[in-house]
């Protein structure tokens, strides 16, 4: 009888951790059966080689997620452009015994992107994205920002597909 609770219980728990669980895209589409353009981001930072990882950044984030196949031959369903807006370094924290000097930094980067249905021209969503990343001010802080710029990417790519993937549009 105690054993046939204990189940019971572990099997409730079971299932109620899974309640929220969705197998499948969560925005209702079938996976793959439309296709996402990513039209070459402009740069208007003054902080060089950005491009390069956020397009490869974009394109790795989609394959992985399936809910959108990428667009590599033919025109897209869904076309994403967008612009490197501003790359920005504020201080996180400073040496022990030293106010002055920095010790960590968050780089920021704020990209403006746009999601457009090809067929019907609709706006799917066009704001303003925000990336971030901490980074360690060594003695090469453009090393470490050059080291930070995929993870960078990364972040960025990741927060502009949540809006695609799972945004209420």
């Amino acid at each position: 009888m105690a054993s046939a609770a204990g189940v019971a219980l572990a099997l409730a728990v079971f299932l109620c951790g899974c309640a929220g669980y969705k197998l499948g895209p969560t925005n209702g589409e079938t996976a793959g059966a439309r296709t996402v353009e990513f039209k070459p981001f402009a740069d208007l930072t003054l902080e060089p080689r950005l491009l390069e990882p956020v397009a490869q950044s974009l394109r790795k984030g989609l394959q992985r997620d399936g809910t959108y196949r990428l667009a590599t031959r033919d025109p897209g369903d869904i076309v994403v452009s967008g612009t490197l807006a501003e790359y920005t370094r504020r201080p996180l924290t400073f040496q022990p015994r030293d106010l002055f000097t920095t010790r960590d930094y968050e780089v920021r980067l704020t990209a403006h992107v746009t999601a457009v249905e090809r067929a019907s021209g609709k706006i799917l969503f066009d704001r303003d994205v925000l990336a971030r990343t901490p980074i360690r001010s060594a003695a090469d802080l453009n090393g470490a920002e050059r080291q930070a710029a995929p993870l960078l990417a990364d972040d960025l790519s990741r927060n502009i597909l949540s809006l695609l993937v799972d945004g209420a549009w």
